[in-house]
């Protein structure tokens, strides 16, 4: 495809050496480009400087971090924890759902773009290719354990406890517990009423 075939606004970007993928930005207008960086801006001034203020510790995990989310386009329901450091990928903030009662614990990574390499070869630019997205999904009463890192597209179940420093790359049944990298299915929660502890 021909350079002239992309907007001005997307030809001025590649002339000061921003290298965006062509199909998600090679008819972007100088508005979008605007609204845009303003967005940018005006998240990151939150994710930085509200989400882990120390003069609102109290207040942070259950009140203002859920708060900031929302703000930035996120879904999230009540009663939601959100610990310190976590990592959300703003640019797609609409595609992430935390349901009530939810759980995100400190450093945990929800990233919802990612490189496509279906058909990258040998001699591609790695910078040019198009990215794939993918929604969240962190369902009602799941935890996510610090570090962990959620890939797109990735449901984890109701209730279920995925440990840390995980990489889940594939949904995690609901009342279940996964951990490693990638993350696995190493225990079914059981129902109260069939519950015996074994450690006493």
């Amino acid at each position: 495809m021909g350079d002239r075939q992309f907007s001005s606004a997307y030809r001025f970007l590649k002339k000061i050496g921003l290298n965006y993928p062509e199909q998600e930005y090679g008819h972007v207008s100088f508005g979008q480009i605007f609204k845009k960086t303003f967005k940018t801006y005006r998240d990151a001034f939150l994710l930085r400087h509200i989400m882990n203020s120390a003069l609102l510790s109290p207040l942070l995990p259950r009140k203002i971090r859920p708060w900031v989310l929302r703000k930035i386009g996120c879904h999230v329901g009540k009663d939601v924890f959100i610990g310190a450091e976590i990592y959300v990928d703003s640019g797609h903030a609409d595609l992430i759902y935390i349901e009530d009662h939810a759980h995100v614990t400190a450093r945990t990574v929800l990233l919802c773009h990612k490189r496509d390499l279906t058909d990258y070869c040998v001699g591609d630019d790695y910078a040019a290719l198009a990215y794939k997205t993918g929604e969240i999904h962190l369902c009602k009463g799941c935890s996510t354990g610090t570090a962990t890192l959620i890939m797109p597209g990735v449901t984890i179940g109701e209730g279920a406890i995925v440990g840390a420093g995980s990489l889940v790359t594939k949904d995690i049944p609901a009342w279940t517990i996964a951990t490693g990298r990638p993350a696995k299915v190493v225990k079914k929660i059981p129902n109260r009423e069939n519950y015996e502890r074994t450690d006493i």
